[in-house]
């Protein structure tokens, strides 16, 4: 049983969004990486810390992901007790932590759930200071985290919550990439499939954003290969 959980919980983690496992094929060399920690507002730190995550998230692999992961993660708590009570940062903070924890395989599975639980409360203080969700971000994070982590006794993992989430991310950010790419995903997961394909191909239909070419590049390839996924699944139904 302590293997079969395990199993659950690393695929749950790798799977994640914010926690999506690299993909490959980039044409881009990675960039020098921003400056976290002399970021002189938070705005800037945020920026740094997008760009720094992209970078890990897209263009690492395997244990070089990983360590730039970790480092990440201590930015980012540095980086939020520099500008406490900031939406932006926590949320930010959020994604790193949930990043990190889906890096993790094996024995450090337990690690790994600690790291989600805590993204949890990150974003969970960050929704409070901003119920409109920082554009969806917070909503989209907070539903990601809760159908992909394994549910009671070993994780929080919950569907219905994920679902209201999902939902209120599109309502925020209809037309967004993020939160319709993570509702195709959960759709998948219940198995409600024509949903799914619509939610995934209005989120490959997203309109690009100018400063992150990098992010959408790799959530496209995301989204093509859950396309690939769904329709797999659609066959051996």
């Amino acid at each position: 049983m302590p293997c079969t959980r395990s199993k659950r919980l690393t695929l749950a983690l790798l799977a994640a969004a914010w926690l999506a496992a690299p993909v490959t094929g980039f044409t881009q060399e990675a960039p020098a990486l921003p400056n976290v920690a002399t970021a002189a507002t938070p705005e800037e730190a945020v920026r740094a810390l997008q760009q720094q995550w992209e970078i890990a998230n897209y263009q690492r692999h395997g244990k070089e992901r990983s360590e730039a992961l970790e480092a990440l993660v201590e930015a980012a708590r540095a980086t939020a007790q520099r500008f406490p009570g900031r939406a932006d940062v926590l949320t930010w903070e959020a994604i790193c932590l949930a990043s990190y924890a889906g890096s993790l395989q094996g024995l450090s599975q337990v690690r790994a759930l600690g790291l989600a639980k805590e993204a949890r409360e990150r974003l969970e203080e960050a929704e409070r200071l901003d119920p409109n969700g920082y554009g969806g971000a917070i909503p989209t994070t907070l539903g990601a985290l809760y159908f992909q982590v394994p549910g009671w006794p070993l994780g929080f993992g919950d569907d219905e919550k994920a679902a209201q989430y999902l939902q209120k991310a599109l309502t925020i950010n209809p037309d967004g990439m993020d939160p319709n790419y993570f509702y195709g995903l959960f759709l998948m997961k219940k198995g409600e499939y024509a949903q799914a394909k619509t939610a995934l191909e209005k989120a490959l239909a997203a309109p690009p954003r100018p400063q992150r070419p990098l992010a959408d590049e790799g959530r496209r390839k995301e989204i093509q290969a859950a396309l690939q996924e769904l329709e797999r699944k659609q066959g051996t139904r």
